[in-house]
């Protein structure tokens, strides 16, 4: 890999979120950060890609776009991609899984394309290329818009919500990524104080607690560029290896009913390395209280209830939190992830108008938030 490549870098988002992404992408220091529907771009080289993998809290995948040329039918493909530099970032020695799109092209079907461009990075390179899905194999991505067949490989491996440290989740887990983006649109920098009234497996409170902790998402995992042709695994070590800072003073807090789930949160909380300015208890709604020091920032992702029935009996719930965090939480910004805004409503919090749907566990969620409460 040459490292002064400049390279386009591809960072998939939440549909809905991806301007969120990218003031987080700009935020870290990456050059021409832009949205696009899926995900933003930016530019950089290689190294740039390993740190996007390991900084960047709210992407789902680094893909990098490594070429492309004209296909305008299956033998030029072919062709082609017989003589696309595949050396210069595979290894023959490491399984590679081709995955094709086609759209608005004279190449219509997707199972042939990815076959040729499979069979001539096996021919050409001789690495071995599987079919079925691999969590060892690396992707590459082959898709073909207006005839323009363009390359691109997955860098993460595994998707980057896949921290590492979260082994035990709940019924109705948020993935990291999706709970990072969520705190950034509260405003949320690492400098006050959070409480999550229902934690769950503790991904928010986890995730405040490593933000303001300076720790990086993806210390705790391997990559999928760890096996590219020119890694270099002591420039990656450099980077990856910074000692951390000290533990901030400010404490993170996660309740539950269920004890089952504050059990799973302190273990994650040990394996992500934030036990010591975390904590958790098993309490209902009713007994939540403001904890010492400065106020901060309530985030919670209460139950939402699959049908009309389930979501009448919520709205008790979600009035007694609101009773609750009007009584108690003056000071305190309030940001709730939920699918009805009736349910919003029936907290009585002086919401601003919410945030765009983003799908999460097969439904449309959004984001209702306050200014500090009164």
């Amino acid at each position: 890999m040459d490292s002064a490549t400049d390279l386009e870098i591809f960072l998939a988002a939440p549909p809905g979120l991806e301007d969120t992404l990218a003031e987080e992408a700009r935020a870290l220091g990456f050059r021409e950060a832009s949205a696009c529907p899926g995900g933003v771009t930016v530019r950089g080289d290689w190294p740039e890609v390993w740190r996007a993998n390991l900084w960047l809290r709210g992407a789902g995948r680094v893909l990098v776009r490594i070429g492309g040329f004209r296909a305008l039918h299956l033998a030029q493909l072919d062709k082609r991609a017989r003589r696309f530099p595949w050396g210069a970032v595979l290894r023959p020695d490491r399984a590679v899984r081709v995955e094709a799109s086609c759209r608005a092209s004279r190449i219509y079907h997707a199972g042939a394309a990815a076959q040729r461009v499979g069979r001539a990075i096996a021919e050409e390179l001789g690495a071995p290329v599987v079919t079925e899905a691999d969590t060892d194999a690396i992707r590459v991505l082959v898709r073909i818009e207006d005839d323009l067949c363009t390359i691109s490989l997955d860098s993460s491996g595994e998707p980057l919500h896949r921290r590492g440290h979260k082994q035990a989740v709940g019924k109705a887990p948020m993935r990291d990524t999706l709970a990072a983006l969520f705190l950034r649109q509260c405003g949320y920098t690492g400098a006050e104080p959070v409480v999550d009234p229902m934690c769950g497996s503790g991904t928010f409170v986890i995730e405040a607690a490593g933000i303001a902790a300076g720790l990086a998402p993806g210390r705790a995992r391997r990559f999928a560029f760890e096996a590219f042709a020119g890694f270099d695994p002591a420039a990656w070590a450099a980077l990856r290896d910074r000692p951390a800072g000290p533990l901030p003073a400010l404490r993170f807090h996660g309740f539950d009913r269920d004890q089952g789930a504050i059990a799973a949160s302190r273990a994650n909380a040990d394996r992500a390395g934030v036990a010591e300015i975390t904590g958790f208890a098993c309490q209902p709604i009713a007994a939540l209280q403001r904890p010492e020091g400065p106020p901060g920032l309530v985030i919670v992702n209460p139950p939402y209830g699959g049908r009309i029935g389930n979501r009448n009996a919520l709205y008790p719930l979600y009035g007694t939190l609101g009773e609750v965090l009007k009584a108690r939480f003056s000071g305190w910004r309030v940001g709730l992830i939920t699918t009805e805004a009736g349910l919003a409503r029936a907290t009585g919090l002086p919401f601003a108008p919410p945030g765009p749907p983003v799908p999460h566990g097969g439904l449309k969620v959004r984001l209702f938030r306050t200014g500090p409460l009164a």
